[in-house]
């Protein structure tokens, strides 16, 4: 029946519908470090949240837009967190085409 479907030009249903990608939840941070060369933030309470995104590629495009926006503050650094290998740890391998 699939030659069939071919030959009239029939698509089936699921190569017409493009199914979503699975949501790998991202999120992207920044703040002040103490020093350099440490990851240990100066203030948590003015940490700066920047946005949850869907995917790597959106949160990775937010992480560097706020890094920009920041390269006159050494200090400054910002971070994309992956909330969905927190979240479930188990399928992290399995989401690792997203990154």
């Amino acid at each position: 029946i699939g030659n069939l479907f071919a030959v009239l030009g029939i698509q089936s249903f699921q190569m017409r519908v493009k199914m979503p990608k699975r949501q790998l939840l991202h999120l992207v941070i920044g703040g002040e470090m103490e020093n350099i060369g440490q990851v240990h933030f100066r203030d948590l309470a003015q940490m700066h949240f920047v946005g949850a995104y869907p995917n790597y590629h959106d949160a990775r495009e937010a992480w560097k837009t706020a890094a920009q926006r920041s390269v006159d503050n050494a200090h400054m650094r910002y971070f994309v967190i992956h909330a969905h290998r927190l979240i479930d740890p188990e399928g992290a391998e399995a989401c690792d085409e997203d990154h």
